[in-house]
């Protein structure tokens, strides 16, 4: 199976990273700056806390034009929500050459631009579960041992055969990969559990430890998480009736120096992708009579850093 990972950072570099250290795919990576100069010359590296060893690549393909790449089996998308419409336009030759796309990034509507642009059979439904981001060029690190990929096509059958491709490439490359019943569903418990951990650990501006072991900052987690939960279920989602517990269990179980990629955003004064996240469940909230007073407050602490701070 042959994959162009359409952005090489956290998602994209750290999944693609794995599955092309282990040969279970034919990995193609698409990044710019330095970050692609140092992939061409010396390759990719995984970082790993906890004294884990650390996983290189010391040879990758890797360009800053998805289209000069050739064909593509799947095209995972793993850039930031703002950047979709530059990557659909980049995926665009590869899925006219027969690709299938995959959107990796966070958030609920983040297939709608997908389907719009590409139709309804190019795309297949996926979220993934990693704490990891670009540490320095040609370098991503991951913290804690969570790499989960959970995908599906959308419609009554959720397996397939380029869904089992990936999922065995997933799996050889040790990611923990597996197809659910209903992708819809499972996009949404993972909305569920990321507008609750990366609106606590940007708001709080700490890791998740000290969060969910301070009485006050916990009940702030559970809100959010709470809240994403009655808006998925008034907007007709077929979330599990312990998704709200099942979410705040999953967040007791990472590391306690786990934290967000919005977190990290924050700290280093980028864009932000509160407008997908908490905001979200704010506006869609406020659209459905559904009160969300932890997610409107985490938009409000965060909203004027979502374009970004100078530093100076």
């Amino acid at each position: 199976m042959r994959i162009v990972a359409l952005g090489s950072g956290g998602v994209g570099g750290f999944f693609g990273g794995l599955m092309a250290a282990a040969g279970s795919a034919e990995i193609a990576f698409v990044a710019r700056g330095a970050h692609l100069a140092v992939m061409r010359a010396h390759g990719l590296t995984i970082e790993r806390d906890g004294g884990r060893p650390p996983v290189h690549v010391p040879r990758v393909e890797a360009a800053e034009d998805a289209a000069s790449l050739g064909r593509a089996d799947l095209v995972l998308i793993g850039v930031k929500l703002a950047d979709t419409p530059a990557a659909i336009e980049a995926a665009r030759p590869l899925v006219e050459r027969g690709a299938a796309v995959l959107s990796l990034q966070n958030g609920v509507t983040k297939d709608d631009a997908l389907r719009e642009a590409f139709g309804e059979a190019a795309v297949i439904g996926g979220v993934v579960y990693v704490g990891s981001h670009i540490a320095r060029p040609g370098v991503i690190a991951q913290t804690g041992a969570m790499q989960r990929m959970v995908v599906g096509e959308y419609g009554p059958t959720a397996s397939s055969p380029r869904v089992e491709a990936l999922v065995a490439a997933a799996r050889a490359g040790g990611i923990d990969a597996e197809v659910p019943p209903d992708i819809a569903a499972a996009i949404w418990q993972k909305f569920v559990f990321l507008a609750g951990f990366s609106g606590a650990t940007a708001a709080v501006r700490l890791p998740i430890g000290p969060i969910r072991s301070n009485p006050h900052a916990r009940e702030l987690l559970r809100g959010l998480i709470e809240e994403a939960v009655a808006v998925g279920r008034a907007r007709g989602v077929a979330l599990p009736p312990d998704a709200a517990e099942a979410a705040m269990a999953r967040a007791d179980m990472v590391s306690p120096e786990m934290t967000s990629s919005l977190h990290h955003d924050v700290e280093a004064g980028r864009r932000l992708e509160l407008p997908w996240l908490a905001g979200a469940v704010a506006e869609m909230g406020a659209a459905l009579g559904v009160a969300t007073p932890c997610s409107v407050a985490v938009r409000a602490v965060l909203g004027p850093r979502v374009d970004g701070v100078a530093r100076g």
